[in-house]
């Protein structure tokens, strides 16, 4: 047990520091809770290619259309896909940044959250 007043402020800072540090990630976990739940879209060649993400940035479908399914267009639709995947990954991002800020802004306000 800590014994000079200097030993307790900083035994007592420890436990809150502790404390605060269970609760963010609580906070989160509930964030990537809420992240898997989100659904974000990209999509090329007017909406062509389709690729759906979570705000996890787990890709959950890939939507082609059946005109580009042929060998001829095989540069075509590679192009269109890593287009709509890089859409739909730059709105993940931003959706997951968004939460993961808002989980820890209240808990760690000196942090730069």
């Amino acid at each position: 047990m800590p014994e000079t007043i200097l030993e307790q402020i900083t035994f007592v800072s420890m436990f809150d520091l502790m404390n605060k540090l269970s609760e963010l990630k609580s906070k989160m976990e509930e964030a990537r809770t809420r992240l898997d739940a989100i659904r974000v879209n990209g999509s090329a060649g007017d909406q062509e290619v389709k690729v759906v993400m979570n705000g996890n940035k787990k890709i959950l479908s890939v939507d082609i259309a059946a005109h580009l399914l042929f060998p001829e267009k095989k540069e075509q639709v590679e192009g269109l896909v890593e287009v709509a995947f890089s859409r739909a990954l730059a709105e993940a991002e931003n959706v997951h940044e968004t939460e993961m800020k808002a989980a820890g802004r209240d808990l760690l306000p000196r942090l730069p959250f």
